[in-house]
C-alpha cells in the first residue's frame, strides 16, 4: 500500500517512478521479516548482495547496454536449457543395454554452452588486437577440429599467413588439451589422474610452441587485427550442442553393446574412431559407463587413443589442405611435436598395465 501511494503521488508530482526502488523495498521488508522468524543469516547475505547490486547499478546498466539482442537471448536460452529442462530430466539409465541416462545427456547440451560462453567471453575481452589468438581459442573449447580447418582454409586462399595460421593451430592444440582434462574431472573423474599423466607432454609441448609462436609472431599478429581471424559465433547455438548430444546418445548405445560383446580393446577402438572428429564424445561416453566398468589407469588410456587420434587427424587436415605439404607441415607442427611428445609415455604406461 505504501509503495502504491508513493507512485501514486510520484506520477501526480509527474517525476520518474523508480521500480528498482519498489522492488528493494518489498526487499527490506521481506529481509525484515525474516530476521524476525530466526532466519538471521540468509537476511543478512540478502542484505548484503541487496546492496552489492544497488551499489553496482551504473557498472551492470553499462555492461547490459553493451549486450546485444541475439547475446540477450542467448543468455536465457542458457538459463532455460540449464535451471528450467536440466532438474526435471530423469536421472536414471534407460533404453537398450540402459545406455541412455537423460540427465547426463543434457549435461552434454549444457557443457557445449558453458565451454563455447568462457570462450565467446574472452574473444570480446580481449579485443581485436588480439583476435587471431583470441578466436582460436575461444572456437577450441568447442571444436579444435573446426577452428583447424577454419585456418587452414584461410591459408590455403591467403586470408591468413603461415605464421597466424600456425599460431592459431597451436593455440587451439593447447586448449583442446585443457578442455579434455576439465571435461573428464567433471564426467569421468576416475579416468584423470592417469589421463593427464599420458597427456601431459603433449599439453607442455603446445603451451611451449604457442608462447614461442605468439612470441615470434607478435607484431604480425597485432599488425593484422581481426582480418584473419576465427569467426567466433554467438555462444549459445543450440545445433552444434544438439548435434554432440545425439552422438553421444549413438556412441553410448554402440560402446555399451561392444562392452557387453568384446571387451576393453574393442571399446578403445570404438572410443579411437569416434573421437577423430570430437573428442568430448568418447570422454562423455566413457563417463557414462557403470561405475567399475574399466580400471581407472586402462579407463585414461582408453581416453588418451581418442585424443592423440584426433591430433593426427587435424594434422593430416592441415598438411592435405593448406595447398603446399611444405606449409602444412610448418603449420600443424605443434600439433605433431604433441603427439610425439605423449607417445613414449602412453607406450610405458600401457606396457606397466599389463
Amino acid at each position: 500500500g505504501v509503495i502504491l501511494l508513493s507512485h501514486a503521488r510520484a506520477l501526480k508530482l509527474g517525476t520518474n517512478v523508480s521500480a528498482t526502488g519498489s522492488v528493494m523495498a518489498i526487499i527490506a521488508m521481506l529481509v525484515g521479516v525474516m530476521a524476525g522468524i530466526g532466519e538471521g543469516v540468509a537476511a543478512s547475505v540478502v542484505a548484503a548482495m541487496s546492496v552489492l547490486l544497488l551499489n553496482s547499478r551504473q557498472q551492470l546498466h553499462g555492461w547490459l547496454k553493451r549486450l546485444s539482442a541475439d547475446e540477450v537471448r542467448a543468455i536465457a536460452v542458457f538459463a532455460v536449457i540449464t535451471i528450467a529442462i536440466l532438474p526435471v530430466l530423469p536421472n536414471r539409465n534407460m533404453g537398450p543395454y540402459s545406455a541412455w541416462n537423460p540427465q547426463h545427456l543434457w549435461l552434454v547440451v549444457v557443457f557445449v554452452s558453458g565451454f563455447s560462453f568462457a570462450g565467446y567471453v574472452a574473444a570480446k575481452w580481449l579485443g581485436p588486437s588480439r583476435a587471431t589468438i583470441a578466436t582460436a581459442a575461444a572456437g577450441a573449447f568447442v571444436s579444435s577440429t573446426a577452428v583447424t580447418a577454419s585456418l587452414t582454409a584461410q591459408l590455403r586462399q591467403g586470408s591468413a599467413t603461415l605464421p597466424t595460421a600456425a599460431t592459431g593451430i597451436a593455440v587451439a592444440s593447447f586448449v583442446m588439451f585443457i578442455r579434455v582434462m576439465l571435461l573428464t574431472g567433471v564426467v569421468a573423474p576416475y579416468a584423470l589422474p592417469s589421463l593427464a599423466v599420458a597427456t601431459a607432454p603433449g599439453t607442455l609441448m603446445s603451451l611451449l610452441a604457442s608462447a614461442w609462436l605468439i612470441i615470434r609472431n607478435q607484431k604480425e599478429l597485432k599488425g593484422q587485427g581481426s582480418a584473419g581471424a576465427v569467426e567466433v559465433r554467438n555462444p549459445f547455438h543450440l545445433r552444434p550442442a544438439l548435434a554432440l548430444a545425439a552422438l553421444v546418445m549413438g556412441l553410448a548405445l554402440v560402446s555399451r553393446a561392444v562392452l557387453a560383446q568384446f571387451g576393453e580393446a574393442e571399446l578403445a577402438l570404438v572410443l579411437a574412431i569416434s573421437g577423430l572428429a570430437d573428442v568430448d564424445s568418447s570422454i562423455i561416453t566413457l563417463g557414462g559407463l557403470p561405475a567399475g566398468t574399466l580400471d581407472p589407469r586402462m579407463a585414461g588410456l582408453v581416453l588418451t587413443v581418442p585424443v592423440l587420434a584426433n591430433s593426427l587427424f587435424k594434422a593430416s587436415i592441415v598438411i592435405a589442405g593448406a595447398g603446399e605439404v611444405k606449409a602444412g607441415v610448418k603449420a600443424s607442427a605443434a600439433v605433431i611435436l604433441s603427439v610425439l611428445a605423449c607417445i613414449p609415455v602412453l607406450a610405458w604406461m600401457a606396457f606397466a598395465a599389463q
